[in-house]
């Protein structure tokens, strides 16, 4: 399995890692029977993404997706945020192995789960706003 010299430097050393503390948004997808947990942490302010932190349980390819999915929404709004693919992940990495590209959907999944609960501690409905999340779709487990 190959990988390419921007994953290996993700997973080498992954950028905003840790938690936050006094976090306005958490999100955590992915399960113990796939093996890959993301948990990520928005630090939110005038509808911007002003810090962000994830930690991971997982592959390489696990830890890097969410490495790079941190650098691409920090400093961002809120609404490019949610519109942060899987592909735009995946692409930033100059590709990933087909039967990785799970990781890039988990990295996805968990930004958009941040911002979920971000939005429940607003006292908002996050469903139209973040859309419907499932568990983990792309390995089919928890189905």
């Amino acid at each position: 399995m190959l990988y390419s010299e921007k994953v290996m430097d993700h997973f080498s050393n992954p950028r905003n890692v840790g938690e936050i503390a006094d976090a306005d948004g958490v999100g955590e997808v992915g399960n113990a029977q796939c093996g890959d947990i993301m948990k990520m942490y928005l630090k939110i302010k005038d509808g911007a993404i002003e810090d962000v932190k994830f930690k991971t349980f997982g592959c390489g390819a696990a830890i890097a997706t969410s490495s790079v999915a941190t650098e691409l929404i920090k400093g961002k709004s809120i609404d490019d945020a949610l519109k942060l693919t899987n592909k735009a992940v995946v692409e930033t990495l100059e590709g990933l192995p087909p039967q990785k590209l799970h990781c890039s959907v988990l990295a996805e999944q968990a930004i958009k789960a941040a911002l979920a609960d971000y939005y429940r501690r607003q006292g908002i409905d996050p469903t139209p706003i973040v859309g419907e999340l499932s568990d983990c779709e792309a390995c089919g487990h928890g189905e």
